[in-house]
């Protein structure tokens, strides 16, 4: 637990630390780093005090990692999702017919990638209507994989819906967190197995 505080501290789920993010790119062929990189290097360096104190040799927490900015130009969210590489993988493994999937840089696996994240991760609106997101595709840093996605939203986030699923089908203690950023309010939140689905609402 106490590791698991710290997890949440670095990613300022206690109101504390500051994002900072690019711009997503439309480009093809180029991925947008959306953390900083100094943010990332701070992120695996305590990741791998968190295996190392645990004394195991495989990640001892099943947990994901979300943020949501939201352009107000392109009246679009930005998000990307880091996930451990190996929970993934096993994750498409069991989508891909149990035919193993192994993810690096240039494999041919986008579109499995992608009918993934649209199964367990979305957006719905006030209306109960689900919104259609771009998948920008995805990138491998060292043990975890980074996958980018766009949502157009016009409308008012109070009282939108956030699904978040990803992986809680193989892990009971799953922990998906997402950082949301609206207009000039931020809030995180936490999905489980038990709870995928959460109101966004700043009231």
């Amino acid at each position: 637990m106490m590791y698991l505080k710290l997890f949440f501290k670095l990613f300022g789920l206690f109101g504390e630390g500051k994002q900072s993010l690019k711009k997503v790119s439309r480009e093809p062929l180029r991925l947008p780093l959306l953390y900083s990189a100094k943010l990332r290097q701070i992120t695996f360096s305590l990741l791998v005090l968190l295996v190392f104190a645990a004394g195991r040799p495989a990640h001892p927490v099943h947990t994901s990692v979300t943020q949501m900015q939201f352009n107000a130009a392109e009246k679009t969210f930005e998000v990307s999702l880091r996930v451990f590489t190996d929970d993934l993988e096993e994750a498409l493994t069991r989508e891909n017919n149990n035919q193993p999937v192994r993810l690096n840089d240039k494999d041919a696996n986008n579109p499995l990638v992608e009918r993934y994240i649209r199964k367990h991760f979305g957006l719905i609106n006030a209306s109960r209507q689900r919104k259609p997101f771009r998948y920008l595709g995805k990138e491998q840093e060292m043990d975890a994989t980074w996958i980018y996605v766009e949502v157009p939203y016009s409308e008012p986030v109070e009282g939108s819906i956030l699904q978040q699923s990803l992986l809680t089908e193989l892990f009971d203690d799953q922990i998906n967190l997402v950082n949301v950023s609206y207009l000039s309010q931020k809030k995180t939140v936490l999905f489980r197995k038990s709870s995928t689905q959460q109101v966004l609402t700043w009231q």
